[in-house]
């Protein structure tokens, strides 16, 4: 972009920030930066500016700009959620597409900050990204870059499996802070011991105590009933690590806890930005063939997908249905829910508020909707893909299985002491969908990695309850006797 293009940029986000409010869109303080290909790709593979350097991110990034520089595919924008808020545009952009850019993220960065999913979310992640990376630069000096990096392979390999629930947030939190006060003068916390107030002899407290006394009071390697948040599990009760990989599992843990709320609200958070972005620019006070290049862009932006889910058509098309059936509810609605005509955009900022994909598809993903869309199940049959259900409850709820957990399979630590010896024994929440078996094996090494022992997950493959067992040199399965 040129001067006189970045000058007339500038005057367009204005009026359009200005629009924005004025439609009820609130967000946080914006700062935009248009980038080269080479800058915007770097921070699409890192999913972040600050963060920490891994050779899998330099992977990412060769096959997404090789994708560009061949015409298959484009990032208009990088929207990070943090406050203020980061826009990243791509400097090859026309200046109508960065237009349609700036609209887009001032919805997503209202998405960011006023939907539930998001209240735990850490706004100031740019910079603590930053520090992280130092930390690990740090560590890498001190223990050499191959350990770090073999450690980091092995905590990418297992940093979806988190409990970004409320009490899973908090739990690595509430385990330092019980190490904190265990170490300046409290009993054990894992006994509930009383407090007593610290002074200059409190290392007498420990005199006179047997090595037994001692080992009974360190924590079981045990796991609590259905563990979800393994990450957490490992870094806390694995007898191998050493502090710094902890501090290093941790770092990539708060990572993916800062990312998870993007994947719960895929669908609804892209969505809620066409949404927008098609309403302000329909303010905007273009040139003809400025309207015809907006056209263009936002067709090809919501055009459906012929094997998956455009998560922008989808989440648009649910929008504007629920803006369109609380605009203009039927007799029956008005006297069963007390719906008042006129309360569209109300009950969409209700929706944005509260909701997350599930909830999303399942209370408005309609019957016509799903026939006005198209929306099938198919699968490989023979040699052939073919449509195997049309039913729009099946097919609705289908979707909805897919999202749910963020669309990651979701595993439980079951034993941290399996066979009495300190094996990690692992389930799987199996519901109708297989783990990918490939995937599993290639991760079951890291698992080892990590705990030092042998390791151990359970599963269904084609109808029978299943264990693969890593041993540190190879993985083998067996079938669960009935």
């Amino acid at each position: 972009m040129n001067n006189e293009e970045m000058a007339a940029l500038e005057q367009s986000i204005e009026e359009m920030t200005q629009l924005a409010r004025d439609f009820g869109l609130d967000f946080y303080p914006m700062r935009y930066e248009v980038c080269p290909s080479d800058v915007i790709y770097t921070f699409g593979a890192y999913g972040m500016p600050t963060r920490f350097s891994h050779w899998s991110f330099g992977k990412a990034f060769h096959r997404m700009k090789l994708e560009y520089d061949l015409g298959m595919s484009r990032i208009y924008e990088l929207v990070i959620n943090s406050d203020p808020c980061y826009a990243f545009l791509l400097d090859g952009n026309t200046l109508l597409q960065n237009k349609t850019v700036c609209a887009h993220v001032l919805a997503h960065c209202d998405f960011f900050k006023n939907n539930a999913t998001f209240r735990y979310t850490s706004r100031d992640m740019v910079e603590r990204m930053a520090a992280s990376a130092d930390r690990i630069r740090h560590y890498e000096l001190k223990y050499g870059r191959q350990a770090v990096e073999e450690l980091i392979d092995a905590g990418l390999a297992l940093s979806e499996h988190v409990d970004a629930s409320t009490d899973g947030r908090n739990a690595r939190a509430k385990v330092k802070q019980q190490q904190y006060r265990s170490r300046h003068g409290e009993y054990d916390p894992v006994f509930h011991s009383v407090d007593h107030t610290r002074s200059p002899y409190d290392d007498l407290w420990s005199i006179g105590e047997t090595a037994e006394a001692k080992q009974q009071k360190k924590p079981m390697v045990k796991a609590r009933a259905a563990q979800k948040d393994i990450m957490l599990f490992v870094i806390e009760q694995s007898p191998v690590l050493e502090e710094w990989e902890r501090d290093v599992l941790s770092i990539l843990r708060e990572e993916m806890l800062y990312f998870w709320p993007q994947m719960e609200t895929k669908i609804m958070n892209e969505g809620w930005a066409t949404y927008w972005h098609l309403r302000i620019m329909r303010e905007m006070n273009l040139t003809d063939e400025e309207a015809v290049e907006f056209a263009k862009m936002h067709s090809g932006v919501v055009l459906p997908s012929r094997t998956s889910i455009n998560p922008y058509h989808l989440g648009l098309a649910i929008w504007e249905d629920i803006e369109k059936r609380w605009n203009n509810p039927t007799e029956e609605e008005r006297e069963r829910h007390y719906r008042e005509p006129g309360q569209g955009r109300a009950k969409m900022f209700e929706v944005r508020e509260m909701e997350n994909d599930v909830a999303f598809l399942r209370n408005y993903l309609t019957k016509q909707l799903i026939e006005d869309l198209d929306l099938y199940l198919y699968q490989k049959v023979g040699n052939d893909w073919r449509v195997v259900e049309t039913d729009w409850e099946k097919v609705r709820d289908s979707l909805v299985a897919s999202r749910v957990n963020g669309g990651i399979p979701v595993l439980y630590v079951e034993d941290g002491d399996y066979n009495r010896n300190g094996e990690l024994f692992i389930k799987h929440e199996y519901e109708g969908v297989e783990l990918d078996l490939k995937h599993l094996e290639k991760t079951m090494p890291y698992l080892y990695r990590v705990w030092g022992r042998n390791c151990h997950v359970q599963t269904v493959v084609e109808g029978r309850e299943t264990i693969f067992s890593h041993d540190g040199k190879r993985t083998q399965r067996r079938f669960v006797k009935d």
